[in-house]
């Protein structure tokens, strides 16, 4: 922002972290989503996202990430590693698309502005799993789109269509109004490819980018107007909170009696489509190489790609190979004459496809759900609030882990009745709790905790402890704990 009137308001940052993580199926899994992958660079898609205004807009507000109760400490830990201070986390009971998950955001704010009692910030609606290349080319949206919000409008992005897209819904642009924004004639829901071609020829169709901006109060009116059962179900899970550190808890009770519906379908569309739009809702076009990254297709369209058109991350080999996207994890990849193909290999799964099929990724996802196979939900290596274990080998009446405890942290005081387990310390040091002895373990050390013991595993030191784990017993499922002590709520 470059001139007084334009930072009248404050700027909020509203981070949506939804998503089933089916469709970058094996990479994302549903208890990891795909804006927790890296796609490029070091930072993941959520990171990314959660800094994208900070350093381009001075005076923003730390942002604010609306997400699933169940990702709270993965969210938190995301934003900690990239270095983001202040931004608060309102987590969601239960998914209910995006119109509550904003109108429970924009309650939020208006408690959020230092200074102010109560506040009415211009909210930057963006999901946490998009990739924009142009971040001047956005940014200069979004000033436009923020002056536009301050005098009341409903701002949203449209993306300069390339191609007949299938899987976009559309925006009609009207008349040209100001600051590089037009009137929306209305929005479309996405269309056949016959359709798409004259929506592509006509220069008057955008893509519909899900991202928003709007003032607070102006959103709140809105959302009371065309959905007051939405409004009223946030008001009182909102004024039924519990906050604790950097998490905001709507009551359960209230939210889970709210309807679902998105930003387009609750306001946006009824605004515009009601055929008297008189410029409230208004689209700025946005040319910023912007994708959604909804299927495998996108990694290759964004990615760098070598003499042979193939994007290729990990050990890979490839001979005689073209048009191919290859992500290697945990082993070697070698791919001989292949073309248009998507191979993403992981330590438990290995997805091959032609590019032509990869939306069917999600039928693979729909299957081993059927099947009831954890491939769905969970990689091999899975996080906690404390560090993370990696589930090396398992057979009948056993099962190997590799566990890492961060510094300074602990599991739960905890026992189980169907299973034993021995602990080596293979780095750092172990404070150990077994029923009522207390001692530490250095590097190279083990020891045995009984089937039915009480205990926990901590981290006293200042580095990383990691140690093997291996258990046996009847029955070595995820759900045989009795917490009786857990300083993350769980």
């Amino acid at each position: 922002m470059n001139s007084q009137a334009d930072m009248s308001h404050s700027i909020l940052p509203v981070i949506l972290c939804g998503g089933s993580g089916s469709r970058l199926w094996p990479l994302s899994r549903e208890q990891f989503p795909k804006q927790l992958l890296k796609l490029q660079g070091d930072h993941t898609m959520l990171q990314v996202t959660a800094m994208r205004l900070g350093a381009a807009f001075p005076g923003v507000l730390a942002p604010l990430l609306v997400g699933n109760e169940d990702y709270r400490f993965m969210l938190a830990d995301q934003v900690k590693q990239a270095g983001i201070v202040g931004a608060k986390l309102l987590l969601e009971p239960i998914g209910r698309n995006t119109a509550p998950a904003l109108t429970l955001a924009a309650l939020a704010s208006q408690c959020m502005v230092p200074g102010q009692t109560v506040a009415d910030p211009i909210l930057v609606i963006m999901p946490a799993d998009h990739v924009i290349q142009d971040e001047q080319a956005f940014r200069v949206a979004v000033q436009s789109a923020t002056r536009l919000a301050q005098v009341g409008k409903l701002v949203t992005f449209g993306i300069q269509p390339d191609a007949p897209e299938t899987g976009y819904g559309y925006i009609k642009q009207g008349a040209i109004i100001s600051e590089g924004a037009y009137q929306v004639v209305e929005f479309v829901e996405k269309p056949d490819f016959s359709t798409a071609q004259t929506y592509l020829a006509s220069g008057n169709y955008l893509w519909n980018a899900g991202i928003f901006v709007v003032k607070a109060s102006v959103w709140l009116a809105k959302v009371t107007g065309c959905r007051p059962d939405i409004a009223s179900a946030c008001v009182e899970a909102f004024e039924n909170r519990v906050e604790d550190a950097n998490f905001i808890r709507p009551d359960r009770v209230a939210f889970a009696a709210c309807p679902s519906d998105s930003i387009d379908y609750a306001v946006m569309e009824r605004l515009a489509n009601a055929g008297h739009n008189s410029g409230e809702v208004m689209v700025v076009p946005l040319a910023a190489q912007w994708s959604d990254v909804g299927a495998w297709n996108a990694p290759w369209d964004i990615g760098d790609k070598d003499a042979d058109a193939n994007v290729l991350s990990g050990d890979v080999l490839t001979i005689d190979s073209h048009n191919t996207l290859v992500l290697a994890q945990s082993r070697l990849v070698a791919c001989v004459g292949l073309d248009n193909a998507v191979i993403v290999e992981t330590q438990d799964a290995v997805l091959v496809s032609h590019r032509d099929h990869i939306q069917q990724v999600k039928d693979v996802v729909n299957k081993l759900k059927a099947q009831g196979r954890p491939e769905a939900g969970v990689h091999r290596k899975v996080f906690r609030p404390w560090g993370w274990y990696d589930s090396v080998d398992e057979g009948r009446r056993f099962q190997v882990k590799r566990i890492v405890v961060n510094p300074g942290a602990s599991l739960s005081l905890q026992m189980h009745h169907h299973r034993a387990e021995h602990w080596i310390v293979v780095q750092g040091t172990a404070r150990v709790t077994c029923d009522d002895k207390v001692f530490l373990l250095a590097e190279n050390q083990s020891t045995y905790i009984p089937l039915g013991a009480t205990h926990r595993l901590e981290n006293p030191g200042q580095l990383p402890l990691e140690i093997i784990e291996v258990q046996s017993g009847s029955y070595l499922g995820e759900d045989d704990i009795v917490r009786f002590e857990d300083k993350y709520g769980r």
